[in-house]
């Protein structure tokens, strides 16, 4: 686990030099976090082979079981910044005492997740009013994947520990080893055993034990290393879970503009569905790639607030913007580069590949706005500014939904959807850039009051 920071003149250590702080935190911040979606990417080739009806089924069903899991977020993004805070001030005790009780709580809340949502499985995947035989796919893989939300949900609080810590490298090492046995199980149960979809879900579920494993004979060794008791607190459970219900809020706000993009896709045929999750999965592998500064911006901007040391959180984010936008600027190039060659990667039918193609342009050029938006949302995270950050999302949400409306009566098909999302981006840039342009974010201290 990472050491205990030094005290650096406020504003000194990003005059100096900054990058090479913001790379030490995101370059295996980006490993980890696009590993997840590269693997996934590999989950919907081997699904491809299977069929039209099979992929669009594991769309419903993945884009539903990440908003039932994702909704949990906070355990990752408010443990980071909690856990920097108190190792900015000095406690080191205190910041693993506090991923401790993050992790008690994950537990818990897994728990919950799949004693209501495996019964509710069959209304959650015909929400999105798909096919009969893709909402029978979609409830198989939800039903046999929320076996583990537990373990799902202690990667998260696991991960937010260690990167509060400034420790990046570990959840890297434990998300490639998970990622690498996930695609290595799904390709023997569905190509070799013939399980079809549910031989994808029981794949995952094993790996994700494996992390959820791994990541808490980590945290354990940590806690026993700094004389720090195993057993929950429940004055520290009630604390993280207040602290957790506005970023709850932020993340609702989020999930229900993608599950609702998923559901407006698949009510456009599954041949536009089966495009958007594929279009969706590439999108989330470069949103997860620019998160990795967004990941950096949480570290360090709780690591100074604590440490008082205000001046050095507003020139690390100001640094860090400019990645985020060069960052996204690369990406999109990339996407148009690749563009041509994606619809034969994924085995996709002529009629889905057309639609690919056209949702890839509109995807390479949201990338920019996408790289300052995440950057932007990870340093407000970071400074516990949960309150701004779920009006703000609730705010952004209320633009998708007009817009996504809008092209419903339109007919203006896949393309208009995706031009929502763009809609939304944008309100999302607006929001977070006009708060981080004043003070009232910047409140110092181990604790924010």
């Amino acid at each position: 686990m990472a050491g205990r920071p030094g005290r650096p003149r406020p504003g000194a250590r990003w005059r100096a030099g900054p990058d090479a702080e913001i790379l030490r935190l995101a370059v295996p911040a980006f490993g980890a976090l696009v590993a997840e979606p590269l693997f996934l990417l590999a989950d919907s080739a081997i699904v491809g082979r299977l069929g039209t009806v099979p992929l669009a089924s594991l769309s419903v069903a993945a884009q539903a079981l990440s908003a039932l899991v994702s909704l949990s977020v906070f355990l990752a993004y408010g443990t980071t910044a909690a856990v920097a805070r108190r190792l900015g001030s000095g406690d080191r005790r205190a910041a693993i005492r506090h991923g401790v009780e993050g992790l008690w709580l994950a537990g818990g809340i897994g728990i919950a997740v799949t004693a209501a949502g495996v019964p509710l499985a069959p209304a959650i995947a015909g929400a999105f009013g798909g096919s009969p035989a893709v909402t029978a796919g979609a409830v198989t893989y939800l039903r046999i994947s929320l076996l583990g939300a537990p373990a799902m949900l202690a990667v998260l609080a696991g991960t937010g520990v260690l990167r509060g810590l400034q420790d990046t490298r570990t959840p890297l090492a434990v998300s490639v080893a998970g990622n690498m046995v996930n695609v290595a199980l799904n390709a023997a149960f569905v190509l070799v055993l013939r399980w079809g979809i549910a031989g994808s879900a029981w794949g995952t579920v094993i790996a994700q034990n494996a992390a959820a494993a791994a990541y808490l004979a980590i945290v354990a060794a940590g806690a026993r290393a700094a004389r720090v008791g195993l057993r929950p607190g429940m004055a520290g459970l009630k604390a993280a879970a207040r602290a957790g219900a506005a970023l709850l809020i932020r993340t609702l706000a989020l999930q229900l503009v993608l599950v609702a993009a998923t559901a407006a896709a698949a009510r456009e045929g599954d041949a536009a569905v089966a495009a958007h999750q594929l279009a969706f999965r590439l999108w989330s592998l470069m949103a997860f790639a620019l998160d990795a500064i967004a990941i950096a911006g949480q570290a360090i901007t709780g690591r100074c607030l604590g440490a008082g040391d205000a001046a050095g959180a507003r020139a690390a984010t100001s640094r860090m913007i400019r990645w985020g936008a060069g960052s996204g600027a690369v990406l999109g190039l990339l996407v148009l580069a690749l563009r041509p060659l994606l619809p034969g990667a994924f085995a996709a039918s002529p009629p889905v590949g057309r639609l690919l193609l056209a949702a890839l342009l509109v995807v390479a050029a949201q990338q920019p706005v996408a790289g300052v938006v995440f950057v932007l949302d990870g340093v407000l995270i970071g400074a516990g500014d949960q309150g701004y950050l779920a009006a703000a999302g609730v705010a952004a949400a209320a633009v998708f939904a007009v817009a996504c409306a809008a092209a419903v009566a339109s007919g203006a098909g896949l393309l208009g959807l995706w031009a929502a999302i763009s809609a939304w981006l944008a309100a999302r840039l607006v929001t977070l850039a006009l708060r981080a342009r004043g003070s009232r974010w910047l409140v110092t201290g181990a604790v924010r009051a």
